[in-house]
């Protein structure tokens, strides 16, 4: 239990970083690249809190973003619509790591 706590205090200490960053009205170009690194991290932060959480409290092994939100929806910890966006934010996250597009980044 003590590991499920120190990854939710990761990504809730990740995701506060990403929102300072994002609640700026305009972004500079570095700002924007430090806004999609700061996604980026936030992302794999929280779905690594998920990945310890399922297994640790339901037993299920959830072995990448995807099966992880898949699995929270299953057992109840993500709505339809929660699971929905989560799912889109694993295909943005994909495009942000494997590929840089100026206009994508924009």
């Amino acid at each position: 239990m003590e590991r499920v706590k120190e990854r939710l205090q990761v990504a809730r200490k990740a995701l506060i970083t990403l929102q300072e960053l994002a609640s700026k009205p305009n972004f500079t170009v570095l700002e924007r690249d430090a806004a999609i690194q700061r996604f980026e991290y936030t992302f794999e932060a929280i779905w690594r809190a998920a990945q310890t959480f399922l297994f640790t409290m339901e037993g299920v092994a959830a072995n990448s973003p995807k099966s992880a939100v898949r699995s929270s929806w299953q057992a109840g910890l993500l709505d339809e619509i929660s699971s929905q966006a989560a799912l889109r934010m694993c295909e943005a996250r994909n495009m942000t790591v494997h590929t840089y597009n100026e206009k994508l980044a924009q």
